[in-house]
């Protein structure tokens, strides 16, 4: 076949376009399946060893991270297969090359390190709320090179594991529900504190807390108010809808009871001349 002066072999053509064709179809095959075969095995794994769904959720992620890795570097070779290009010399040159880039690219092997002894600590687990890096709120994937963490206005942010330092931790045992409650002056404090314990009797067959809540007693005296505390023990995750439920019940109680929660009051003096 002849096209512009220049001959073609159309058999050949139209060899290697179907050897191309399907290494392409048995990858769009195989990933799916492998994806399917770690999860199905993951999970199998989890339920023997009794592990958290959390964390079996993140080695899911995980193992799926790298198999994709390891499937896109076994496509490129098979291609270079397909279009009879030696592989030696490549893979001898890429060593050459890696090792001249190696010395600029210790941040990527300290990023993998790092989240490898992360994954080995437990340090966090996807769905976790944590505070690292400068960033506060959920983590969604826990990668070879980088951790998601979803902040609480919807911000993703892609962290390089080397960055995380000191993990703050918030989704480890109970957590604290606290509520400031301020009084006016003129108020009973006795009879506010009695008004609070009232509520927390009432929160008390709550299974939200597993422990409280209590009435600490006055906090603090500030500059136009008396602040009585509340504390108590919540389920991880829940304490700040506690905390909510306390603000609205306290407020309608105190409501009842004509105690005021005081606002800032400000004095102007005038000289006459």
């Amino acid at each position: 076949m002849e096209l512009l002066g220049i001959q073609f072999n159309l058999a050949a053509i139209i060899s290697f376009a179907l050897r191309v064709g399907l290494l392409i179809f048995l990858f769009i095959l195989f990933i799916p399946i492998g994806k399917k075969v770690i999860v199905k095995s993951i999970q199998r794994a989890g339920s023997s060893q009794k592990a958290s769904p959390t964390r079996i959720k993140t080695l899911e992620k995980l193992l799926v991270n790298v198999f994709s890795y390891a499937a896109g570097f076994l496509f490129i070779i098979m291609l270079f297969a397909v279009l009879n290009i030696p592989i030696g010399p490549l893979l001898a040159g890429a060593g050459i090359i890696g090792l001249a880039i190696g010395f600029g690219a210790q941040g990527l092997v300290s990023d993998i390190v790092t989240g490898f002894f992360i994954l080995l600590e437990h340090q966090l687990e996807i769905d976790d709320y944590i505070t690292t890096a400068g960033y506060d709120g959920i983590v969604e994937e826990v990668g070879l090179r980088t951790t998601k963490i979803r902040s609480f206005n919807g911000t993703l942010n892609y962290v390089p594991n080397r960055h995380i330092e000191g993990v703050a931790n918030h989704s480890r045992g109970n957590m604290r529900a606290l509520v400031d409650m301020r009084i006016s002056y003129h108020d009973n404090m006795d009879e506010a504190i009695s008004v609070l314990e009232r509520v927390c009797a009432a929160f008390q067959e709550d299974e939200r807390f597993k422990d409280g809540p209590n009435v600490i007693g006055v906090q603090s005296i500030g500059s136009s108010e008396v602040i009585l505390r509340v504390v108590g023990q919540t389920e991880n995750g829940l304490q700040w809808e506690c905390e909510r439920a306390l603000r609205k019940a306290i407020k309608e109680a105190f409501d009842q009871e004509g105690i005021t929660i005081p606002y800032p009051h400000h004095v102007v003096i005038q000289k006459s001349n």
